[in-house]
C-alpha cells in the first residue's frame, strides 16, 4: 500500500489543478527510485535495477509502455507535458551514486544535483517555469531526505549544512506563482532542516510561513 506523504500532499495542491496528477506521478518516480536503493543490499542487484528504469523510461516515447503503473502514469501525464523520456531517465543517475561502497562529500554534492536539482527542474518544466532557484530549492530538498537516513553523525551535518547554503540561495526573491507548490515542499524541508539544527520555528509560524510563500511567493 502506499504512503501518501501529507507535506508532500499539502504542497501539491498549491501546484495548478490540470498539473497536479503529473507532478504526483513525477514525484511517484522519485519513490520508486528511492525504494530500489533503500531496499537493496547487494550494489549489483540495485545498479541492474536502476538501469532497468533508465532504459525504461529513455524508451517510453519510442516502445510500447511496459504493464507498469507508474511508467504507465509517466507516459500519459508526464510525457505529454512537453518532458522526455530521456530527461527522467536520468534521475536514475542520482540514485546510483548512493550505491557506491562509500558517501563523501563529492557524492553529496552529486546526489543533490542528480536527485533533487533534476527532479525539480522536470517538475518546472512540466509548470513552465524557468528559474536556476528551483534547481537549487530542489537540491536542498535531497539533501535534507538524505541526512534523514544517514546513521553517521557528521555526514548527516554537512548534508545539512549544503541544504542550508541551497535553500538560502533558492529563496532569494519573489517565486513564480505556478512554482510554489515546489516552493513549499522545499520550504517543509527547510522546516526539518532548521529543526535538526535547534533552531525550529514552532507550528504557527511554519503555517504563517506557508501561507505567505502561496499567497506571496517569498
Amino acid at each position: 500500500m502506499t504512503v501518501i506523504d501529507p507535506g508532500r500532499a499539502l504542497a501539491l495542491s498549491y501546484a495548478p489543478p490540470a498539473t497536479r496528477a503529473g507532478l504526483e506521478a513525477l514525484f511517484a518516480l522519485d519513490d520508486r527510485l528511492a525504494t530500489i536503493v533503500r531496499s537493496t543490499r547487494e550494489p549489483m542487484v540495485g545498479q541492474m535495477r536502476l538501469t532497468w528504469w533508465h532504459e525504461a523510461l529513455t524508451r517510453l516515447q519510442i516502445a510500447p509502455v511496459p504493464q507498469e503503473p507508474v511508467l504507465q502514469s509517466i507516459e500519459s501525464l508526464v510525457l505529454t507535458a512537453g518532458v522526455s523520456g530521456s530527461s527522467l531517465a536520468a534521475m536514475t543517475d542520482g540514485w546510483e551514486i548512493l550505491l557506491q561502497a562509500e558517501i563523501d562529500t563529492a557524492t553529496l554534492e552529486a546526489f543533490a544535483t542528480d536527485r533533487g536539482g533534476r527532479l525539480f527542474e522536470v517538475a518546472a518544466r512540466m509548470l513552465g517555469i524557468d528559474d536556476r532557484r528551483i534547481g537549487l530549492a530542489g537540491e536542498g530538498w535531497a539533501l535534507v531526505d538524505l541526512a534523514r537516513g544517514l546513521t553517521d553523525t557528521i555526514l548527516a551535518g554537512h548534508a545539512r549544512t549544503l541544504a542550508t547554503t541551497r535553500f538560502d540561495a533558492a529563496f532569494r526573491g519573489r517565486w513564480p506563482r505556478a512554482a510554489r507548490s515546489l516552493g513549499a515542499l522545499a520550504l517543509l524541508a527547510r522546516f526539518e532542516n532548521v529543526a535538526a539544527l535547534a533552531q525550529s520555528p514552532g507550528p504557527t509560524r511554519r503555517i504563517a510561513r506557508l501561507m505567505l510563500h502561496r499567497l506571496a511567493g517569498y
